[in-house]
C-alpha cells in the first residue's frame, strides 16, 4: 500500500487500514471484536481513515476503495450485487429506444445483460460499454473527448457538447454516493459534467448503485433526488433516505 496513506495515523489506525484493505468490506461490530476500544473510538478512527481517501464509511461499517482506484480494481468489489443490479436495469430497456450508459463498473453490468442483437441505440462515453455493445451487435454511438485512464471514460467539453443535440429515452448513470442533503455524488468533476448533461437530455433518469453508496457523500453533487426517476440497487436505503425518495416520487427498485 502507498505509504503516504499512513501519514497522520496512529498505530491502531494504520493496522485498521490494512485490515479493511484486506477484507474490502467491514462492519463496526467486527472492528469492535478486533480492537479493545469503544464503538465511538472505532467510528472516530473510521472518520480519520476516510480522510485518507482510501476508505469510505457506510451504514454500520466501511469499505476499502483505494486511492484513485481504477476500474479494473473496482470491478472485483461487490460483483454479485452489481450483476443483479445490471440485470434488473437492462430489463427496463424496450426495443427501439435510445439509451445512454455512462462509465463505471455497475453501469457496465447493464450493458452485459443486454440481449445480443437487441434493436436499440446505446450512446456511451465508456470504452468498456462500447466494446460490450459492439460485441453483441448492438448499435452504439461513442462520444469523443478526453480519456480518463482510471475509468476508461471520455469526458470534457467535446463530450459534453456532442450530447447537446441528443435525446435519450432512458439513461443509466452510476454514483459514488447518495445522501438526503447532497443528492447523488461523484468524485470526479469531469464525469459529473457528463452525468448532468445526460440528465438534461433524458426522458427518464435511472441511477444504478450498490447499497454501500447510501449515506455516502463525496466531492461533486451531480443531481438531486427531484431530477431522478428511479434508483436501482441491491438493497433499500435507510428509513430517512427511503422516505425522501418517496417524497420526490423516486422509485426504488431492489434487484433480486
Amino acid at each position: 500500500m502507498n505509504s503516504s496513506l499512513y501519514n497522520g495515523l496512529n498505530d491502531r489506525q494504520k493496522n485498521m487500514l490494512d485490515f479493511i484493505a484486506d477484507k474490502r468490506e467491514i462492519r463496526v461490530a467486527e472492528l469492535k471484536e478486533k480492537y479493545p476500544v469503544t464503538e465511538m473510538t472505532i467510528r472516530r478512527d473510521l472518520e480519520k481513515l476516510e480522510e485518507t481517501g482510501a476508505v469510505k464509511r457506510t451504514f454500520g461499517g466501511a469499505i476499502f476503495v483505494g486511492k484513485d482506484i481504477d476500474l479494473n480494481e473496482r470491478v472485483s468489489l461487490f460483483t454479485e450485487e452489481k450483476s443483479k443490479i445490471g440485470s434488473c436495469a437492462a430489463a427496463l430497456i424496450r426495443p427501439g429506444e435510445s439509451v445512454f450508459i455512462d462509465g463505471g463498473t455497475t453501469t457496465l453490468q447493464v450493458a452485459k445483460y443486454l440481449p445480443e442483437g437487441w434493436p436499440i441505440t446505446v450512446v456511451t462515453n465508456s470504452l468498456h460499454v462500447a466494446a460490450e455493445c459492439s460485441n453483441k451487435r448492438i448499435s452504439v454511438l461513442m462520444l469523443g473527448g478526453m480519456l480518463l485512464e482510471a475509468t476508461k471514460s471520455l469526458v470534457g467539453p467535446i463530450a459534453v457538447q456532442s450530447m447537446g443535440g441528443m435525446a435519450f429515452d432512458r439513461i443509466f448513470l452510476g454514483a459514488t454516493g447518495l445522501t438526503v442533503q447532497h443528492g447523488f455524488c461523484n468524485s470526479n468533476i469531469y464525469e459529473a459534467e457528463i452525468k448532468q448533461q445526460a440528465i438534461r437530455q433524458a426522458s427518464e433518469t435511472n441511477i444504478v448503485l450498490d447499497h454501500t453508496k447510501f449515506g455516502s457523500s463525496v466531492l461533486i453533487s451531480f443531481a438531486t433526488l427531484a431530477q431522478v426517476d428511479r434508483i436501482i440497487s441491491d438493497e433499500k436505503p435507510d428509513e430517512e433516505l427511503d422516505a425522501d425518495c418517496q417524497n420526490h416520487s423516486v422509485e426504488v427498485l431492489v434487484a433480486k
